[in-house]
């Protein structure tokens, strides 16, 4: 994250002065004498300490604090206050430059973001597969141009690889600052030439993003999460509280702002510096309370942000507001020990996430405790040699335009390099072609017309080029992606005499009533083609989804009303293997470890999740007991001694493409050993 300090930050770390006793810090201003400043608050930096350990808590050991992601709400509003507070007095001074404002950024936030970039290049080209690869070029590129909460949203999606395992997944938050430093200060300046009511702009904007924010994460939340519209009031919310900081100073609390209730009361408060007083304690106590519940209270299966950002939100104003002076501010916040992890939170947050995601990488599945344990206290090592040995040379000095311009120089010509590997698809000549997979899912699978998005309604059908025939012979596939993954199969071995209908929605099974909170649209899916089935009487009805991700008991009710509405054959298909890091990359591991021969086995009992195997007889016995077909690929393609991996020697002929989604080749093996129509189960 992106926090603004001044020179005098900088001696606390290195020791002349004590931050646990520090209560007044003086006035330091940066080198020129008309730069705007702020002045220098270590409790402040305390709160940096709360918010960057959070996060790398929660990431490295999630279990313990549980909402620690909300340390990244925490940032945007400390962001915010200081920033504007910067803005806010060079505007009333008159001594606001943009070019002063970008280059203290640029010097800021390249030199770091820089480091970790090319660390994760360097160290992607030894560890990743291509696709990895050719992801990571395009997350560098986009880091390089602070857009990557949009790439991340552009991307997401059913099939989007684990976040666990996308080195530079945590610059989306870079991203939506960044988007704000550019925005923010223009509309200020524009506002302030013109005499509009900065303050009731300010209020507006944040309740518009706010309601944006309340608004979308009912509908779309993954849109809510990264969009700049629906997080930048977190970062208002610092504006609004420097606005009313700096009123006693030089700024005039009069026309349309001076409605608002209670804020007249709010800027007298602020006003009142270097002053105990129970309120201050209150409000400092009541914000660290807030930010505590919310650690403890919020999961990653809330709907964030909504409602719930809002607490940590207010008690990071809260804590900022009560100065400090306010108890926990001045006994906790700023301690020596909280300070420093403060003044290195930048670099560790940028270093924290690549390690732990790379190891994740190397590892497979969960890393032990211990090597997590050895990932942070690393992060924190880098943290604090970048801040003394690269961001303060670069930061502070002489030649203060010259770093600028050779930075942002550097940062271009690493986003070029990013996307030239997004170009060359992760250069795959690094690697035998058997794990360079390169699987085009949405044309073989027809995605957004027969096998629908995530945010797609059943009206979306309308799209596909299927159609029901007058007579008797259509053949329904019904389902989820493990669904859709039949379709090729049953394409290329489908009669003429049989019309083939595909009616497939990611993460929605072919389960009535299931409603699905990340799938919205799912229960009227299904009631659809429910009511297509009961028009249509197709001949057979084939059912498929992953399995293991549902209570696949309540398919009964599916099964149930497809015999009401007439349906003589109904196949239900069983799990594929899945490979818990994907078959590309544990076919790899593999061959990696396999010394000397260095073989790509054509069966594998590494990597497998349980799961499948575990409900496959489940299914097996069920299906048996509702009188339906049943065809188990666990029993064709798994034995003693693992599960197929494939059947040929590049990657076309792999399995599964990911980690169990079945390639083409993989669907016509698969399908041409489905039982024939009116047979028993398989």
């Amino acid at each position: 994250m992106v926090m603004e300090k001044t020179q005098y930050s900088d001696k606390v770390a290195g020791g002349k002065v004590n931050p646990s006793i520090q209560t007044s810090a003086p006035t330091i201003k940066d080198s020129r004498p008309d730069t705007p400043h702020v002045k220098y608050r270590p409790d402040i930096d305390g709160l940096r300490a709360v918010a960057v350990l959070a996060v790398v808590g929660f990431h490295a050991f999630p279990n313990w604090v549980s909402g620690g992601f909300v340390g990244v709400d925490i940032f945007f509003v400390i962001s915010g206050f200081l920033i504007s507070t910067i803005i806010f007095e060079g505007l009333d001074t008159g001594r606001f430059s943009f070019l002063e404002f970008y280059s203290r950024r640029v010097k800021r936030i390249f030199p770091a973001l820089l480091l970790v970039l090319v660390a994760c290049l360097s160290f992607g080209w030894a560890l990743l597969l291509a696709d990895e690869y050719a992801q990571l070029g395009k997350h560098v590129a986009g880091g390089a141009g602070f857009v990557s909460n949009l790439v991340l949203w552009n991307e997401s999606g059913y099939f989007d690889g684990g976040s666990d395992k996308k080195p530079l997944l945590h610059l989306w938050s870079l991203g939506i600052e960044e988007q704000f430093y550019i925005v923010w200060p223009l509309l200020l300046w524009a506002f302030w030439k013109r005499r509009v009511g900065v303050l009731t702009v300010t209020l507006l904007i944040f309740l518009a993003s706010f309601g944006l924010n309340i608004a979308g994460i009912a509908h779309d939340p993954v849109a809510t999460f990264y969009s700049p519209l629906t997080r930048f009031w977190e970062l208002l919310c610092g504006s609004l509280l420097a606005w009313l900081s700096l009123k006693q100073n030089a700024i005039r609390l009069t026309g349309p702002s001076a409605t608002f209730p209670g804020l007249r009361a709010i800027a007298a408060f602020l006003a009142l510096e270097g002053k105990r007083s129970p309120l201050r304690n209150a409000l400092s106590i009541g914000g660290a309370l807030l930010i505590a519940v919310v650690f403890l209270l919020v999961t990653k299966e809330k709907a964030f942000p909504g409602w719930w950002a809002l607490p940590p939100t207010l008690g990071a104003a809260l804590l900022i507001a009560a100065g400090p002076e306010g108890w926990v501010n001045r006994v906790l916040l700023a301690r020596r020990t909280m300070v420093f992890f403060g003044l290195i939170s930048f670099p560790l947050y940028l270093w924290h996430w690549p390690l732990l995601s790379f190891v994740r990488i190397v590892v497979s599945e969960a890393a032990p405790r211990a090597i997590r344990v050895a990932a942070v206290l690393l992060a924190i090592a880098l943290a604090w040699v970048t801040y003394k040995l690269i961001e303060k040379p670069l930061r502070f000095g002489g030649h203060g335009y010259l770093k600028s311009v050779v930075l942002a120089s550097l940062m271009a010509v690493v986003g070029w390099v990013g996307y030239g590997c997004f170009r060359q698809e992760g250069f795959p000549y690094r690697f035998p072609d058997i794990v360079n997979v390169k699987y085009d899912y949405k044309a073989e699978y027809r995605s957004a017309t027969c096998f629908l998005d995530p945010d797609q309604a059943a009206t979306e059908f309308a799209k596909c080029a299927d159609h029901w025939s007058p007579n008797p012979s259509n053949d329904l596939l019904w389902g989820d992606s493990h669904a859709a993954h039949l379709y090729p199969g049953l394409k290329v071995l489908g009669s003429a005499a049989h019309n083939l209908i595909q009616r497939t929605a990611s993460s929605c099974p072919p389960i009535l009533g299931m409603t699905i909170t990340n799938r919205i649209h799912c229960k009227q899916i299904n009631d659809y083609v429910l009511r297509e089935i009961a028009l249509n009487k197709p001949r057979r009805v084939i059912l498929a989804a992953v399995w293991t991700d549902y209570d696949w008991r309540r398919v009964e009710s599916t099964v149930d009303a497809l015999k009401e509405s007439g349906v003589q054959d109904i196949l239900l298909v069983g799990p594929v293997p899945q490979w818990t890091d994907g078959l590309p990359r544990q076919l790899w591991r593999f061959h990696e470890r396999d010394v000397p021969q260095h073989r790509f086995p054509l069966r594998m009992d590494i990597g497998l999740n349980i799961g499948p195997m575990q409900i496959d007889p489940l299914l097996a016995d069920f299906s048996r007991r509702a009188g339906i077909g049943y065809f188990s690929p666990i029993n064709l393609l798994c034995d003693a001694q693992g599960c197929l991996t494939r059947i040929g020697d590049s990657g076309d002929a792999l399995m599964a493409w990911d980690y169990g989604h079945l390639t083409t080749k993989a669907s016509v093996y698969l399908v041409s050993r489905f039982p024939k129509f009116g047979s028993s189960a398989n």
